[in-house]
């Protein structure tokens, strides 16, 4: 990177704690701080969606799978009107009308309060897991754009979390949002200034396959009955829609987002927005996948590495960026990778925060009297979480598989065991505790057994694909939950 590179990248980091700054001035309570009040921007919220939910994943994964693995994975856009339709005209309208700082508060009025604790810790887990790992994938990233080894990851991490934590614990969600919407311009221009360099380094647009390159990308068949088959069109479209809609339904980062918008109208408006800036962004990273696979397969010499392009398709977007763009463009692109790594962050320790706060202190009366103090506590709670993410972000590298495959094995793993409890809350009259109880459980041991199927089963070769494909977790988990969930519910139910 240039000196100029440099400068821009730090003129980001200042500037997302100057909007924290800005936005903390005028905090009086923790309604503004976790909500906004409930009367945001629907469009802000629905760019907020996307970046929180697919930032790192969307930079990352997407060019990786399409350059190393095939085009299939763009498939799972297919299901964006089904999710659309399902959650915003089944599920918002009921969530909409209970008006909560925590979703997991709706759980305690049906189930009790075990099952309320149970989701909160759920998504403590979840969360947790989640923002460490796409800080770990993307200071991997960086390590390699700005030219330095792996030893140097954790730094890059530690110094992403400080920059994240401190606008997110001064701002609340109106800095995240606003910050959201930065990144999200930071990520698209990216990858549109990625492709605009390969068309102009090449002359045109020769990098786009005239037919399928074989040598590279794997056979992606429309179905497979086979479980090991790693990616299918009909598996990329259920296993995309299940999470969408599990993690709409009950996952506090997207709940807190419907929650400060003014009505149900508004919250179907925003998840509209993230539908359709996720197609838009999805669709161009998936460009950017074809367009270095076409540079690079015209220009072997110029790979970072030994291995072949398959082997190296994780990385050689990063390299492309370090070594191939010109200044300033490196430094924005390098800028919307950091942008992406701390929406990972900030989005996460905002909804934590309100979890621990909500179905935690303020349950069992620890919660601070005044609103001062219940800010104060907010925000020391928001640095000493960002802490516990740093920490856990070193052991993520022992996850095997390549980013799209490491991200769906940890992200899958509690997302419908955790709606599962929305389910059965909100739609199943004769659900009980211990009904949920054993339906969460089984839910969460199918889908542990699936995305580790390669460890715990073993693989004919470390090349070999795992016994069950990562794409089967979401549904296995999903029919096991429901139908033990159901059968055990009745077992326990009061004469």
């Amino acid at each position: 990177m240039a000196p100029i590179d440099w400068i821009i990248l730090l003129l980001y980091a200042v500037s997302t704690i100057g909007l924290g700054w800005y936005f903390s001035r005028n905090q009086q309570d923790t309604s503004e701080y976790f909500v906004g009040s409930g009367k945001m921007n629907p469009v802000l919220i629905g760019v907020s969606l996307f970046a929180t939910l697919l930032s790192t994943i969307s930079y990352l994964a997407i060019p990786g799978e399409v350059l190393g693995k095939g085009p299939i994975f763009l498939s799972n856009y297919i299901a964006y009107p089904f999710v659309y339709l399902v959650l915003g005209f089944v599920i918002l309208p009921v969530y909409m009308r209970q008006r909560v700082t925590s979703a997991y508060a709706l759980l305690e009025d049906r189930l009790g309060l075990s099952v309320r604790l149970l989701g909160g810790i759920l998504f403590l887990t979840l969360r947790l897991v989640w923002m460490s790992l796409l800080v770990f994938l993307t200071a991997k990233a960086i390590a390699v754009m700005i030219g330095v080894s792996d030893e140097m990851v954790p730094w890059i991490v530690l110094v992403t979390g400080i920059f994240a934590v401190t606008y997110t614990s001064l701002g609340g969600l109106r800095a995240v949002v606003i910050t959201d919407l930065m990144q999200t311009v930071l990520l698209y221009g990216g990858a549109l200034l990625t492709i605009g360099t390969v068309s102009w380094q090449m002359g045109g647009f020769s990098w786009f396959p005239t037919q399928w390159p074989s040598d590279i990308w794997d056979q992606q068949p429309i179905f497979s009955i086979d479980p090991s088959t790693r990616v299918t069109v009909v598996g990329t479209i259920v296993s995309v829609f299940l999470w969408m809609v599990c993690t709409s339904m009950g996952d506090q980062v997207s709940v807190q987002r419907f929650m400060a918008t003014e009505d149900a109208r508004s919250a179907r408006f925003a998840m509209g927005m993230q539908l359709i800036v996720s197609v838009v962004v999805g669709a161009t990273l998936g460009l950017v996948g074809i367009a270095l696979l076409g540079f690079f397969h015209a220009n072997t010499a110029m790979l970072p590495g030994e291995g072949t392009l398959k082997a190296q398709a994780d990385t050689v977007f990063p390299h492309f960026i370090a070594a191939h763009l010109p200044p300033v463009v490196t430094g924005l692109v390098v800028s919307g990778l950091f942008a992406a790594a701390m929406s990972s962050i900030d989005s996460g320790v905002n909804s934590i925060t309100a979890v621990v706060m909500t179905d935690f202190l303020e349950r069992f009366g620890r919660k601070p009297e005044t609103q001062a103090n219940q800010l104060k506590m907010a925000r020391v709670l928001a640095i000493i979480i960002g802490g516990v993410v740093v920490s856990l972000s070193s052991f993520i590298g022992y996850i095997p598989g390549n980013f799209m495959a490491v991200t769906n094995k940890t992200v899958n793993l509690l997302t419908v065991p955790i709606a599962l409890l929305f389910f059965f809350a909100l739609f199943v009259p004769f659900a009980n505790a211990k009904g949920v109880w054993t339906a969460t459980i089984a839910s969460v041991s199918v889908a542990v057994l699936i995305a580790f199927s390669g460890v715990i089963f073993g693989k004919v070769s470390e090349a070999a694909p795992d016994p069950v494909s990562f794409q089967w977790i979401s549904p296995a988990a999903l029919v096991v939950g429901v139908t033990v969930g159901l059968v055990a519910c009745k077992l326990f139910a009061k004469k």
